[in-house]
C-alpha cells in the first residue's frame, strides 16, 4: 500500500509541546483520540493536550475521566432520516468556527490531531487556515467525508486498512493501524483471574457479546433468545448490552448461573481473556482490539453505518479465517446457532484467534504519537 510506517517512533524528550485532539461521538473515535493523547505523554510527559468535542456527547464524560481537559462545541452532524433538522447547521457551524478560534487563541496549540466526527471538521480546518500541522486518524476501512475532505491540506494520515488511496491522497498516507487501550496490548492477566473476576466456571468455554459502547440491538435479542441454547451446549456468556437493555438482560438472566450481563464492561482486559469467542458489531476499534486480544470473532455488521462501512471492517479478518460474519437481518436466525458452533470448536478457535493476532497493529498510538511530536521539533528547528 502507499506510505509508509516508521521503524521506530521519535522518542527524545521534547520541550512542552501544545496538542489538540479533535473528534468524537462515539467510543470509536473516543478511545484512540485517548491512546494517542497517552502516547505523546510517555514521550513527552510535560506535553500539554486539549480534547475538544461536541457538547452533550459521550466524550464529554470520557475524556476527562482519563484525566484530560476538554472543550465542547455546539454542533452536530448531518440528519439522513429527518431533513429539515439540518437548517441550522450552516449558523452551527460558523459559530462553532468563533468558538474554535477563542480556543486556538487561549492554547495556541502547535498541532491538531483529528480522530472522525463531526467536530473534528472545524477544528482541523481551522489549523489548516493558520498553517498549524494537522494530523487524521481514519479508524474505519471506509473514510469518513469529514476526513476525506481534510486530508488534502492534512500533513499526513493515518490509516487502519490497506487501499486507503482510493479515499486519501497517496503522499499523506501513513499505515499505522487503530490506536487501542493502552490495557488490550498490555494485559497479562490468566484465564483463572479472569473467570474469577467475572465469577465463572474456569472448566466452561465461554462467549463473550458486546455490541459496542451504545450496545446492538439485534445481538441483544439473538441472545436474549437463545440463552437456554447457550446453556444446553455446555458454554457461559458474558454480556454487554448497552444502558437501554440493560435492564431486560438483567431480568432474563436472573438465576441463571453461566449468563453475566452488564451495560458496560471497564474490564475489557479481564473480558477478552475470559473468552474463547467474540460476538460484536464490527466498528473500527472492536475489530482492532479483538484482533489484538487474539480473540476469534463472530461480526454482525451495523446495517445503517455510512457507506456499510462495518462490513469493510470485518473483511480483512474474514477473508483471512480469523472470524465469521452474520448480516444483521439473519441474527435471529443465525447468530447464537454459529456462536455455539465456533465456541465448542477449541482447535478452530484457537487457529482463528491465530490468524487474528496476525492482523494486529498494536503500537498505533505510539506510531501517530512520534510523527506529531517530530513533526513539531522540526518546525522548532526551523524556527
Amino acid at each position: 500500500m502507499p506510505g509508509h510506517r516508521p521503524s521506530s517512533p521519535p522518542t527524545r524528550p521534547m520541550r512542552e509541546p501544545r496538542v489538540i485532539l479533535a473528534g468524537g461521538g462515539t467510543g470509536g473515535h473516543i478511545f484512540p483520540a485517548i491512546s494517542i493523547a497517552d502516547a505523546i505523554r510517555d514521550r513527552a510527559p510535560h506535553a500539554d493536550i486539549l480534547f475538544i468535542g461536541a457538547k452533550d456527547r459521550m466524550e464529554m464524560e470520557k475524556v476527562p475521566e482519563a484525566g484530560y481537559p476538554i472543550e465542547g462545541l455546539d454542533i452536530a452532524g448531518f440528519d439522513r432520516r429527518a431533513l429539515w433538522r439540518n437548517l441550522g447547521l450552516p449558523y452551527r457551524l460558523l459559530r462553532s468556527f468563533g468558538r474554535v478560534r477563542s480556543l486556538f487563541r487561549r492554547f495556541r496549540p502547535q498541532a491538531v490531531v483529528g480522530v472522525g466526527g463531526y467536530s473534528s471538521f472545524p477544528v482541523v480546518r481551522y489549523a489548516q487556515w493558520l498553517g498549524i500541522p494537522t494530523f487524521i486518524h481514519e479508524s474505519n476501512a471506509h473514510a469518513g467525508k469529514s476526513n476525506i475532505l481534510l486530508a488534502r491540506r492534512a500533513t499526513a494520515v493515518f490509516v487502519a486498512a490497506e487501499g486507503m488511496d482510493r479515499f486519501f491522497p497517496t503522499d499523506r498516507i501513513r499505515l499505522s493501524g487503530n490506536p487501542i487501550r493502552k490495557g488490550i496490548t498490555d494485559a497479562t492477566y490468566t484465564r483463572k483471574e479472569a473467570m474469577e473476576h467475572f465469577g465463572l466456571d474456569p472448566t466452561r468455554r465461554t462467549i463473550l457479546a458486546i455490541g459496542g459502547s451504545l450496545g446492538a440491538r439485534s445481538i441483544n435479542e439473538a441472545m436474549a433468545a437463545g440463552l437456554d441454547d447457550i446453556r444446553d451446549a455446555g458454554l457461559q456468556l458474558i454480556w454487554q448490552t448497552g444502558r437501554d437493555f440493560a435492564a431486560r438482560a438483567a431480568e432474563l438472566a436472573e438465576g441463571k448461573f453461566y449468563v453475566r450481563t452488564y451495560a458496560f464492561i471497564r474490564e475489557m482486559p479481564l473480558a477478552y481473556a475470559a473468552s474463547d469467542l467474540v460476538v460484536s458489531r464490527a466498528g473500527a476499534m472492536s475489530v482492532s482490539e479483538i484482533a489484538a486480544a487474539g480473540k476469534p470473532a463472530v461480526f454482525v455488521p451495523y446495517p445503517l453505518a455510512s457507506e456499510d462501512h462495518q462490513t469493510a471492517n470485518a473483511s480483512r479478518l474474514v477473508g483471512m479465517g480469523a472470524a465469521r460474519l452474520v448480516p444483521d437481518a439473519e441474527a435471529a436466525d443465525h447468530l447464537v446457532k454459529t456462536a455455539i458452533g465456533l465456541a465448542g470448536d477449541t482447535e478452530t478457535c484457537i487457529r482463528m484467534g491465530d490468524e487474528a493476532r496476525k492482523a494486529s497493529l498494536p503500537d498505533a498510538a505510539g506510531t501517530v504519537a512520534g510523527y506529531v511530536l517530530e513533526e513539531i521539533e522540526r518546525r522548532r528547528r526551523k524556527a
